[in-house]
């Protein structure tokens, strides 16, 4: 069952057409990876679906519900999170710190409570705590929870970054270029990670230039060129299609 349904996106800035017509969808518990030149339009295309941009034409659908025009922390709240190409995460705080920032999504406490310092809000705050930390002990890093987030390694802060995401509790994560930085042994952990999280049934979206990487854990690859949908099939089945092939390769002489 789809997921994620997107319809005939499109989008131009000026005399630039970023996006043009394109249509995917994401099942439910799938990776589906989205890849093609600098350029291509992929950024672009994972603005539109989380709200940080708004489509030309065309429809988003989450559970059948369209979302396209909603802003960003509408979009998260009925489930979709993200990260970022360049890593975001607030300095002087602690990694657990920027995680529970994740968990603002559920909070029920009002601003009047936060500021009273009322029960509910430190019942609340002690709840988000702890889910954030079963979040960061899932991925392997509860050990650096009260380290300042940006006194990190790159990839431990691409972690830090990744649990943020997954303390939303989303049912589909979007991820932009989650192993840019990373070196071979980074990467590799990264794709075991990404690997556990669709292991629990949430759907991933990802764009990555690691080829090695995106074979190995997609179930489906949508291919852009130009803002154009050149492809959308299995890896395997990609490899072979003659015109990704000239893409990437050029043209047989």
């Amino acid at each position: 069952m789809r997921l994620l349904d997107v319809r005939g996106l499109s989008k131009r800035f000026g005399g630039l057409q970023a996006v043009s017509g394109v249509s995917f969808g994401v099942s439910e518990g799938a990776i589906k990876a989205l890849i093609g030149p600098n350029g291509a339009g992929k950024t672009t295309l994972f603005n539109l679906i989380s709200g940080f941009l708004t489509p030309d034409t065309g429809a988003v659908l989450f559970h059948e519900r369209p979302i396209q025009g909603l802003r960003p922390y509408e979009i998260a709240r009925r489930g979709i999170a993200r990260t970022f190409q360049h890593i975001r995460l607030f300095p002087k705080m602690t990694s657990i710190e920027n995680v529970m920032i994740g968990r603002h999504l559920h909070g029920k406490t009002g601003f009047v409570s936060a500021m009273l310092g009322l029960p509910g809000i430190w019942r609340e705050d002690r709840g988000a705590k702890e889910r954030s930390l079963e979040v960061m002990e899932f991925l392997g890093i509860s050990g650096l929870a009260d380290q300042e987030a940006t006194s990190l390694s790159y990839g431990q802060q691409r972690l830090v970054e990744l649990a943020r995401a997954l303390a939303c509790e989303p049912g589909l994560l979007l991820l932009d270029e989650p192993a840019a930085g990373l070196n071979m042994r980074e990467t590799a952990e990264m794709a075991s990670m990404i690997s556990k999280v669709r292991d629990k049934g949430i759907a991933i979206l990802i764009v990555e230039h690691d080829m090695s990487l995106v074979m190995n854990i997609s179930d489906e690859i949508v291919v852009l060129n130009y803002g154009e949908k050149v492809a959308d099939d299995t890896p395997l089945a990609v490899q072979k299609h003659k015109e990704v092939v000239r893409i990437y390769l050029g043209e047989e002489e």
